[in-house]
């Protein structure tokens, strides 16, 4: 890993540091001026809280790299104050705080496999499996003639997460969800 980046080798994804926070590259842009000095407007998203900044940085700076690493661990149970994961090669267990974890919640199954980002060391955040199958514990019966329409209706899943999906989805089905967007991908057959 590089410990530092040049504006010129920008890729979205990249794990920056800026003023001592860990950032992610967004999005990015080069801009030449026709007078002046060239430059790079930025979008970062903070990785310890979530906030998305733009940031301009003149082209031929050198932003250091942030000290992120990913591990693979397993979701074992909800407690009070947070999430437990486990290390699979060592059953290290550490706690994310549910601030950390988010939204994301409502997709973990117990024994999930994930992967945790830490920052310096310490553990800051989680990344599901782009695809999970769950199961649909409430939704909305449908009418006749509601398949025609094309439409959707909210359906709450097992682990609690909240997604639009058609009418022609009932109670116990099983459904694939993309967890970077919380979108229905298609209906699981088991």
């Amino acid at each position: 890993m590089a410990s530092v980046y040049p504006t010129n080798e920008f890729k979205k994804n990249i794990k920056l540091e800026i003023d001592g926070i860990p950032y992610t590259i967004v999005d990015f842009q080069h801009v030449s001026p026709g007078k002046g000095r060239a430059f790079t407007r930025t979008k970062l998203k903070n990785l310890l809280n979530g906030n998305v900044i733009e940031r301009t940085i003149t082209s031929g700076d050198k932003i250091p790299a942030a000290d992120i690493e990913l591990k693979d661990m397993q979701y074992l149970y909800k407690e009070q104050d947070g999430f437990v994961f486990m290390n699979t090669e060592n059953y290290e267990q550490i706690t994310l705080s549910k601030e950390a974890i988010g939204d994301l919640a409502g997709y973990m199954q117990d024994n999930m496999q994930v992967k945790i980002m830490l920052y310096n060391g310490q553990p800051i955040s989680v990344e599901l499996p782009t695809f999970v199958e769950l199961k649909v514990v409430r939704t909305d019966p449908s009418a006749k003639g509601d398949t025609v329409t094309g439409g959707s209706k909210p359906a709450t899943l097992e682990p609690g997460a909240t997604v639009n999906v058609p009418f022609h989805i009932s109670e116990g089905d099983m459904i694939r969800v993309d967890t970077r967007d919380s979108s229905y991908v298609e209906k699981v057959n088991k």
